[in-house]
């Protein structure tokens, strides 16, 4: 929805409230028209129900309204003494509108005194949980989200099985755009693998200022551009039109922000003309061929297991070549001194593939390119021959509507040779080169699909290990994912320190007791 529509909805809700509740305010001893002006009737209703003033805060925050709208309807019933668990059952499932009935045709009395504590172990069970989800839904949308790596694009620099706190801050968070939608969980209900959202209404894209901006070389999680596909009703390909939040999350790493020219040549990516150079932490990896001696004794399993080879690997017939998917340059380098291989040399694509981005030139995953990453307030040239690369930003990520006739083109009606982009476009890709659906393949990553940077490990479980203690990796807890050196396990130092709260609550406990006797 746009501004104008939003306007109309919040003005409805306002009009609904006030006439529900107008007579109820008169009985609680306020001024009818206190019901009809926005936000200051929210910070009057929370006087009426007897409830902090800072919950008006949280009527105003996408999905964690929707936890507090049943609570307030609640809270406002019991205000004037409809307590039953009926009456209760009806404020919920009603939405509310059981407010009305209540309002117009039933003879209440306000209770100034209303004890708000709970009254039975079971009340103040389910407050508590609702707190805790309100909180919870607060610091996962806002703060920090936890997120854990699912495919092998990232492989060796971030792992499979890698669980990571992913920080909404150093980008700036972004507000939902979908406003109806269960908490902490993402387009899927667990269990019953159902949408976990409705698509109407939607919030305009807004984000809050961030940390830092997105850096050359950044590992980002963000939202698939390209996701239109309801993957739990059917494999199709129909388009699902998944609000932009709602498409599935990725990880990648930055390679080129916006206003950058990129190339790739020879799977080396270049910007600007310069090459990328990656971070210390960084390890890509790169298709490889290997040429051994038939006859010569290698020990292969107890190599490869020393080296940590974990993508997959082949054997020609004739026994004297053998092919990596994927080899890290350490690795790389260890081989070609192991005696009995000849040779180890890193496989270049040269074979035209149309499948790459945007799918109208003669390049391939390691020749691409050069290629301009749009920016906010540039405009470029727009011809039959500029078009492929921008169609699907001028009509999907901006909302225009684009028309070709015969060599001329036309965007909402009007005929033109230039485009203005609206926001800022960034280009992912894996450093896991031979082994990642990237942008590559389906192009620029908008702005407003950005998710947030992941900045620490807590947790990594390797899926190939054998008994519970062997798949935890040890040297991975607690580390970081971005900065200088070699990544550091702070494990140790959290065991410390969780030892040391331990045994001062013990003594302060003790101490305590102590003073009582």
């Amino acid at each position: 929805m746009n501004i104008y529509l939003w306007f109309i909805f919040f003005l409805g809700v306002q009009i609904i409230h006030y006439l529900g509740t107008w007579k109820l305010y008169e009985k609680a001893g306020r001024k009818s028209w206190e019901a009809g002006i926005p936000i200051y009737n929210s910070i009057v209703l929370m006087k009426i129900i007897n409830r902090p003033t800072w919950w008006t805060f949280l009527l105003f925050i996408p999905i964690i309204n929707l936890i507090m709208f049943p609570v307030i309807w609640v809270e406002t019933l019991r205000s004037f003494g409809r307590r039953s668990s009926l009456d209760t059952f009806l404020g919920i499932v009603s939405f509310g509108f059981y407010i009305y009935y209540v309002s117009y045709t039933q003879e209440v009395i306000y209770s100034t005194d209303k004890d708000t504590s709970s009254k039975s172990k079971t009340a103040d069970t389910v407050s508590s949980l609702l707190f805790a989800i309100i909180v919870a839904t607060f610091v996962h949308t806002y703060f920090i989200q936890p997120f854990t790596i699912p495919t092998a694009s990232l492989e060796k620099s971030l792992l499979i099985g890698d669980f990571l706190f992913v920080s909404k801050m150093n980008y700036g968070a972004r507000v939902p755009m979908t406003t109806v939608a269960a908490p902490m969980v993402h387009d899927t209900l667990p269990l019953i693998h159902t949408k976990s959202y409705l698509k109407w209404p939607q919030l305009p894209y807004f984000r809050f200022p961030g940390i830092e901006k997105i850096k050359n070389n950044d590992i980002v999680v963000f939202n698939w551009p390209v996701d239109t596909v309801e993957k739990f009703f059917d494999t199709s390909g129909r388009k699902a039109d998944k609000p932009v939040d709602k498409k599935s999350n990725y990880v990648k790493r930055c390679v080129g922000i916006a206003g950058d020219s990129l190339a790739i040549k020879d799977g080396i990516v270049f910007i600007n003309s310069k090459q990328l150079i990656f971070p210390e932490r960084a390890k890509p990896q790169f298709s490889y061929k290997m040429a051994i001696d038939p006859n010569a004794t290698i020990e292969f399993e107890s190599l490869f297991k020393e080296l940590d080879i974990t993508d997959r690997y082949g054997i020609n017939n004739t026994r004297d070549t053998i092919y990596f998917s994927a080899l890290p340059e350490v690795s790389v380098e260890r081989l070609k001194n192991v005696a009995g291989i000849k040779s180890v040399t890193r496989i270049i694509h040269k074979e035209i593939d149309k499948s790459i981005f945007p799918h109208t030139e003669n390049w391939n995953v390691d020749n691409f390119g050069p290629i301009y990453i749009p920016q906010e307030g540039k405009t470029v040239a727009l011809n039959l021959e500029t078009l492929p690369f921008y169609s699907r930003i001028i009509t999907e990520y901006e909302k225009n509507k684009l028309e070709i006739k015969g060599s001329d083109i036309y965007i909402n009606g009007d005929k033109t040779k230039s485009y203005t982009f609206q926001q800022n476009y960034y280009w992912m890709m894996g450093d896991n080169r031979h082994n990642s659906e990237d942008s590559r393949f389906w192009g620029y990553v908008p702005e407003d699909h950005i998710v947030g940077k992941p900045i620490f490990i807590w947790m990594s479980w390797d899926s190939n290990g054998t008994g519970i203690m062997n798949k935890i990796r040890w040297n991975r807890l607690f580390t970081t994912v971005s900065g200088e050196g070699q990544p550091e396990s702070y494990f140790k130092y959290f065991l410390i320190l969780l030892a040391i709260y331990f045994v001062g609550e013990y003594f302060w406990k003790k101490r305590k007791a102590d003073k009582k006797v």
